[in-house]
């Protein structure tokens, strides 16, 4: 049996080796393109930033749950930071030490599209398709158009999200038919969940569904299907703890309203699907650019649409139980990306056609690496001119400006065509399949340079030290009034606005202490409070905002944030600095960056270092005690009672005791948490806590999971002895050898 099993173990490594390094050449295709290209929009300006700070705070032993002085952006439990996701804390942890953040992320984006890539090779493969075919699924999945232009090149969560939710796939599969066990299941779906960002978790859902569906359909029975919804569930029990405290905290967010809406923002008509397979597309939905797109991000792979004309169709409606479940999944993201625009959190449906992309990539190869023939070839060739003429027609109505392009484009999908069929007739699968695999490569880096320059790219410098070097020396807590949209194109540059301007979590890079970044949760009265948006950008009110007075407290938004200094942008504030400045504070000259900022600084020092936490005290003697980022221990006296207002954002989480004893938590202003003392307290001790809000449901949801599948997997254990005791061999689907759909399995 093992000397057997050996040739096809090891074509099935082989094939599995072609695929890794398949995506690895298309990575370095891409990067002649646009060497930036893995380093642009959110990546540059969110992701990338706050792995060197969570990696920081991990260095120093601290689980960064929570950074008051970070602001609107602080909770770092309901922003994209995986911090229950042990790969992205690897990641983190070793970001500190690298300079070029624009490197170690096209390395870690590399690595996640490699997962990815044998994800789908495995599930092809699960599915009974030929190896050759698989690795071609495998290599170009990473460079279908809207993984390639936004979640690899920007949307970095979506990218490690699909990556695990594939392998999910595929292992869920083997568990259902009896191949192994239940923990690599539960491994990749809780790594699919806790990237913490919502895509992949339902995606993740969906997938799960139609896995079980397909296998009920496939093999007629029940038990496998409840055996993968069994360690699915244990699953999302795991991971529960990642997104308890952004549900309990949506309600003081800009994502509190959960309303079903259908705007038709990034909605996509299902006919776009038919631009698939030309690499010139340009597909029309509505979107940051308007409606004609600048990028291919509906393109899947140049063989996807006219290969269907070589599938032996009766055969595969024979089977088409076997591989049912793909379809399935790919039906259910056409019909997601169509709309609604909004289901709660879920908003901008053109982010699920990634899925669309892989069940149409698996669906496709499935059939072609089982049931492709060249019987009938003129027939065939013929349905296959008129499928690309279909393609042309209606990628030509999309974009007709780009008629040149798209002509060219069916030109060379059908020399490819032909060259492939030649192959794969007179040299076998194996080179056929080799060749389409080369043929992603000039695709992607010609689709990646036409979109040059991208109208994504934030220009961020990529160099951790020369950021520094040309940054001003900013200790304490800064607060920065500026608007992104206000820098032109041409002062996006070290030399320019960025050596004296943060935006987005560019001040986490500097390992400077700015109010806020990036966000996409951010804190709505904090954000009214300051006009503050997602990137940190202000209106031209904000200056007067931040030294208004609060009225209950008497002080100045900038005093109960304790904040060190203001950095104003001159052309949001020309004329601020020939103004006075504002009491207890005095303007500060920075030679080389005064042509951006106009700086002010307390007059008598930082504020931050003094009395912890403790903003305003009424009523009150308070004196600080300690401080963590989480807890405020005060010493506090009060003969009338009074209350103590702490520089900290009132997020849902804190709680108060006095000497042991519980009391409210109120807000000052709907932003600053507060506590009333009582009258005749003597020498108390209040302590102001924050925990994620859920967290023991979320700690006791995991362990359940983990037991859960504890005892599936002794469940398995004991079933596979029980079948090797009887000697009987585990199912699989049958293998088919078609013309060119492969040797046997």
């Amino acid at each position: 049996m093992v000397e057997s099993n050996a040739p096809a173990r090891r074509d099935a490594y082989t094939w599995g080796l072609v695929t890794a390094l398949g995506v690895i050449a298309g990575y370095v295709a891409v990067l002649f393109a646009n060497s930036r290209h893995f380093y642009t929009d959110d990546t540059e300006s969110q992701y990338a930033p706050l792995w060197v700070m969570l990696g920081r705070n991990l260095r120093d032993g601290h689980f960064p749950t929570m950074v008051p002085e970070h602001w609107m952006a602080g909770n770092y439990t309901i922003e994209e930071a995986g911090l229950l996701n042990p790969p992205q804390l690897l990641i983190d942890l070793i970001a500190p030490s690298v300079d070029n953040v624009a490197l170690y992320a096209t390395v870690v984006k590399l690595v996640f599209a490699i997962i990815l890539g044998l994800g789908v090779y495995r599930v092809c493969k699960e599915y009974g398709a030929a190896l050759p075919w698989a690795a071609v699924a495998g290599v170009a999945m990473p460079f279908t158009g809207w993984l390639l232009f936004f979640d690899e090149a920007s949307w970095y969560t979506a990218l490690t999200g699909t990556a695990w939710l594939v392998q999910a796939w595929a292992s869920a599969v083997r568990y259902a038919r009896g191949r192994t066990g239940p923990i690599p299941v539960f491994v990749f779906l809780y790594l699919a969940i806790s990237v913490q960002y919502i895509f992949p978790a339902v995606e993740a859902g969906l997938m799960i569904l139609a896995v079980v569906v397909g296998e009920f359909v496939y093999q007629r029975a029940w038990r496998p299907s409840l055996r993968v919804l069994a360690v699915s569930a244990c699953a999302a029990m795991a991971g529960l703890a990642t997104y308890l405290p952004s549900m309990l905290s949506a309600k003081v967010t800009w994502r509190g309203t959960a309303q079903i809406n259908n705007d038709q923002f990034l909605t996509v008509p299902w006919s776009e699907s038919l631009n698939a397979s030309l690499p010139s597309t340009l597909p029309a939905y509505n979107s940051w650019w308007g409606y004609v797109q600048p990028m291919p991000v509906t393109y899947i792979a140049w063989f996807l649409i006219p290969a269907l004309a070589f599938v032996d169709w009766r055969k595969a409606r024979e089977n088409w139980r076997e591989f049912g479940a793909i379809g399935l999944f790919a039906l259910m993201a056409l019909m997601w990306t169509a709309g609604p625009g909004a289901i709660g959190p879920l908003r901008w449906p053109a982010r699920v056609l990634p899925m669309v992309a892989l069940g149409l990539l698996l669906l496709v190869c499935v059939l072609l690496g089982r049931y492709a023939t060249v019987r009938d070839p003129r027939q065939r060739v013929i349905a296959a001119a008129v499928l690309i003429g279909v393609l042309w027609v209606r990628t030509f109505s999309a974009a007709p400006d780009e008629v040149v392009w798209h002509v060219l484009s069916v030109l060379g999908i059908a020399a490819l065509g032909a060259v492939v069929l030649w192959l794969g007739r007179t040299k076998g699968i194996a080179t056929a399949c080799a060749l389409i695999i080369v043929s992603i490569f000039p695709i992607a880096y010609l689709q990646v340079r036409a979109a040059q320059p991208t109208p994504m790219g934030w220009n961020l410098p990529e160099k951790r030290s020369e950021m520094k070097a040309a940054f001003p020396d900013f200790p304490g807590t800064t607060l920065q009034l500026a608007d992104r949209a206000l820098i032109p194109p041409a002062e996006r540059t070290l030399d320019g606005a960025y050596g004296s301007l943060v935006f987005g979590n560019y001040a986490k890079d500097l390992e400077l202490t700015y109010v806020s970044g990036y966000t996409p949760n951010g804190h709505y009265w904090f954000g009214e409070t300051l006009c503050m948006r997602w990137d940190t950008s202000v209106c031209p009110d904000a200056y007067r905002r931040a030294f208004a007075i609060e009225p209950t407290t008497g002080r100045s938004i900038v005093d109960l944030m304790k904040v060190d200094r203001v950095v104003l942008q001159k052309a949001l504030f020309p004329e601020a600095r020939n103004q006075p400045a504002p009491t207890g504070w005095r303007w500060v000259d920075h030679p080389g960056h005064d042509g951006y900022i106009a700086v002010l600084e307390r007059q008598d020092g930082p504020l931050s270092t003094r009395d912890g936490r403790i903003a305003a005290a009424d009523g009150v003697t308070a004196v600080s005690e300690s401080e963590s980022d989480r807890t405020s221990r005060v010493r506090v006296n009060s003969d009338l009672g009074g209350r103590v207002v702490f520089a900290r954002l009132g997020w849902p989480g804190y709680r108060a005791t006095l000497d042991g004893n519980e009391i409210p938590v109120e807000l000052v202003g709907k932003t600053f948490a507060a506590v009333d003392i009582p009258a005749g307290t003597r020498d108390g001790e209040l302590e102001l806590s924050w925990q994620p809000p859920g967290w023991k449901l979320g700690a006791g949801a995991a362990l359940l999971g983990v037991l859960g599948v504890g005892a599936l997997q002794w469940l398995s254990l004991r079933e596979r002895r029980r079948r090797s005791d009887q000697s009987v061999p585990a199912d699989a689907p049958a293998a088919e050898s078609i013309d060119l759909a492969g040797v046997p399995r």
